[in-house]
């Protein structure tokens, strides 16, 4: 264990150098374009770069990752995706219904844990969702962008780190509890005034 604590703190050099942040925005993109779980590189990202530019950097390379998935789901999935839904009235109407709540769906969602970041990317890349609102949409990560990298800038040595990683830190953690509540139950009661709506409408 010394042995790997000694090596990552000999790298946060390279981290901290205009060549290393630029390789971690590069591979926190390709990470979530790789529809990966990103949480604990962003609490990496904290424990190397601090709160605040930690938050940033994250946040540019999941904007750069989320818009690679989107528009590559768009590009290459979108239309057979749709004409597959043709074939299920019921299912295109509650698509459209949710299309419709637009940028406030995009938001809730986003902040919900129960919805991963990767696979949202794709998702709204598959749906007519507009890229205008999708982007605008990226804000609402922040919050827990940055309650998760003040997770990693607390355990201040890598010793503290699976500490943090495992949840036994205070405040940040129960913040984005609540956040992440709050959310997902807008989300659902969203979903099924859609669902509803689309089921009364006629085929």
């Amino acid at each position: 264990m010394r042995f790997i604590e000694n090596l990552f703190e000999s790298q946060l050099h390279f981290f901290i150098s205009p060549v290393g942040v630029i390789a971690f925005i590069i591979f926190y993109a390709l990470w979530v374009t790789a529809l990966l779980p990103s949480s604990w590189i962003s609490m990496l990202a904290g424990f190397i770069y601090g709160s605040f530019l930690g938050s940033i950097l994250v946040f540019f390379g999941a904007f750069t990752g989320a818009l690679l998935t989107f528009y590559t789901g768009r590009r290459f999935l979108s239309t057979w995706i749709q004409n597959r839904l043709t074939q299920f009235p019921k299912l295109e109407l509650i698509e459209k219904s949710i299309n419709q709540e637009g940028i406030r769906f995009i938001i809730l969602t986003r902040l919900s844990p129960a919805f991963p970041f990767g696979l949202l990317n794709l998702a709204y890349g598959l749906s007519n969702v507009k890229a205008r609102d999708f982007i605008i949409g990226l804000i609402a990560i922040l919050p827990g962008t940055f309650v998760y990298c003040s997770l990693g800038s607390l355990a201040g040595e890598i010793s503290k780190l699976n500490e943090v990683l495992t949840g036994k830190s205070e405040w940040p953690s129960f913040a984005l509890t609540l956040l992440g509540l709050f959310a997902t139950i807008m989300v659902v009661l969203l979903a099924v005034k859609a669902v509803k709506k689309s089921l009364e409408e006629p085929a």
